[in-house]
């Protein structure tokens, strides 16, 4: 059995994270090194690798991180965000589980 990512523990409850936002699909938490006034990660609780690793039966679920990115960006009251994923190494991709990064500014 593979070793479990960063965002599996985080999902466990094996390490603390700061959750806004918990579903059956994914989850959101609050970046430890934010690059914004808001920065949230959206993951998904089922462990896709990258974007270059998702299959077709994954679009449903990359899509629900889309319209959670967009609730919980309404919710901040943002007036502006940036949605990113980051894909490999040399793209900044640092833990190897689809993410998406909400980065908002009210």
């Amino acid at each position: 059995m593979a070793e479990k990512t960063l965002f599996e523990k985080i999902i466990d409850g094996e390490i603390p994270g700061d959750f806004v936002h918990k579903d059956d699909i994914c989850v959101a938490i609050k970046d430890i090194a934010p690059k914004a006034p808001i920065h949230y990660l959206i993951i998904p609780r089922k462990p896709i690798p990258g974007v270059h690793d998702i299959q077709e039966e994954d679009w449903p679920t990359v899509t629900h991180l889309f319209k959670v990115a967009k609730q919980l960006a309404e919710k901040e009251g943002c007036e502006g965000y940036r949605l990113q994923f980051n894909v490999g190494e040399k793209g900044g991709q640092i833990v190897p589980h689809l993410h998406l990064h909400l980065m908002g500014w009210k």
